[in-house]
């Protein structure tokens, strides 16, 4: 009877410990304060050109922005939120890789060796890891989100490719975001050519023609404005696209 009594006491006490064993509750999403970075954007980034020369004094701002990063776990964050996470990172440590080589470079591609290219190097630390930028751009971004607009969101800090944002992106303001550098890219006359039935657009274009699906034309009277729409609409037939040389020259203040 003792025994029995031990038992219930037991199996009584256990019973309770279970009762107040809520469900284990997920993890909060971490919070990335984007204020370094949109300050360093705000004071040395003026429509896409980049004052280097004054971010370098500055670089210490932008490192705690990276180590900040480099702390962060992006599966922890909202689908949106982690697109944006991994923008800014491509972003920041582009500068990042400019600064460790400025001044004295002219294009990113002086920043990379005769058998390593810039965007092959590990230089991105997140979550504990390293990862280049093509890792990046290529096996995140675009592979996981299949999502165009993202060509006019990261930059190479080349002339040639789309300008540098001036803040960061966020999970809130995305789509808005994306819809704003890519509109600004495809109605930007410095950026493409219409002469008679052919319109001559970024590389871009040709190297990941795949997600554009095969039909620069298409994307571009998507996102075509005034006076361009009119003039993609004017061309009697199918219109033809020629590819604009790329400029690799350094996206910096003369």
């Amino acid at each position: 009877m003792r025994h029995t009594a031990h038992i219930l006491v037991l199996l009584t006490g256990l019973t309770t410990s279970l009762l107040f064993v809520g469900p284990v509750s997920g993890r909060a999403q971490p919070v990335v304060d984007h204020d370094p970075y949109a300050q360093l954007l705000t004071q040395h980034v003026r429509d896409g050109v980049v004052d280097y020369g004054g971010l370098k004094r500055q670089e210490a701002l932008l490192d705690r922005y990276l180590e900040q990063l480099a702390g962060i776990d992006p599966d922890g964050l909202a689908d949106k939120e982690r697109f944006a996470f991994y923008t800014n990172a491509y972003n920041a440590w582009t500068l990042k890789l400019i600064l460790d080589h400025y001044p004295g470079i002219q294009s990113i591609k002086d920043t990379g060796r005769l058998w390593q290219s810039p965007w092959k190097k590990k230089i991105a630390r997140i979550d504990g890891g390293l990862l280049s930028l093509d890792e990046i751009e290529h096996d995140i971004l675009r592979a996981r989100y299949r999502d165009p607009r993202v060509h006019f969101a990261v930059n190479c800090a080349s002339k040639g490719c789309p300008p540098l944002y001036g803040e960061p992106f966020t999970g809130r303001d995305l789509d808005r975001q994306l819809d704003h550098v890519t509109r600004a890219f495809i109605n930007d006359p410095a950026r493409y050519r219409l002469e008679g039935d052919t319109l001559h657009v970024s590389r871009i274009f040709k190297w990941f023609a795949e997600d554009f699906n095969d039909d620069p034309v298409g994307f571009f009277k998507t996102y075509a404005e005034e006076p361009l729409r009119s003039k993609l609409d004017a061309v009697p037939g199918d219109v033809r696209v020629s590819y604009l040389d790329y400029d690799w020259s350094l996206n910096g203040a003369e």
